[in-house]
C-alpha cells in the first residue's frame, strides 16, 4: 500500500511539474494566447486596408474623378488649360552665419 502511494504521489507531481513549469503546460498557453492577439491585430489592420482599397477601386471604377486625383497626386499631371506652378521654399539660412560680421581676406602677391 505504501509503493501505491508512493507511486501515484510521485504521479501527480510529474503531472504538475508539467502543467505549471513545462513549455507545454501554462506557458505555451500564454504564449498562444499572445500570439492570437498579435494576429488578430494584424487581420484588423488588413481588413481595414483592404476596405479602403476597395473603395478606392470603386471608385475608379464609377467615375474620372478619382482617376484625376490620382494621376494629379502620385504622377504629376496637369489638364490641357492648366498652367503649373511650383513653389520652392528658399534655403533656411545659419543662425551663426547671419550674425558673424564678413571676415577680411588679405591680399597675398603672386610671383614672389
Amino acid at each position: 500500500m505504501k509503493w501505491l502511494a508512493a507511486a501515484l504521489a510521485l504521479v501527480l507531481i510529474l503531472l504538475q511539474y508539467r502543467i505549471w513549469i513545462s513549455d507545454d503546460g501554462l506557458r505555451g498557453v500564454e504564449r498562444l494566447k499572445h500570439a492570437v492577439a498579435e494576429q488578430q491585430a494584424q487581420n484588423a489592420r488588413l481588413t481595414e486596408r483592404n476596405s479602403r482599397l476597395a473603395a478606392q477601386v470603386q471608385d475608379l471604377k464609377s467615375g474620372t474623378a478619382a482617376i484625376d486625383e490620382l494621376a494629379r497626386s502620385d504622377l504629376g499631371m496637369i489638364g490641357p488649360n492648366e498652367t503649373f506652378y511650383q513653389v520652392v521654399e528658399p534655403a533656411p539660412v545659419p543662425a551663426a552665419a547671419s550674425l558673424s560680421p564678413p571676415k577680411a581676406v588679405k591680399p597675398t602677391r603672386a610671383g614672389r
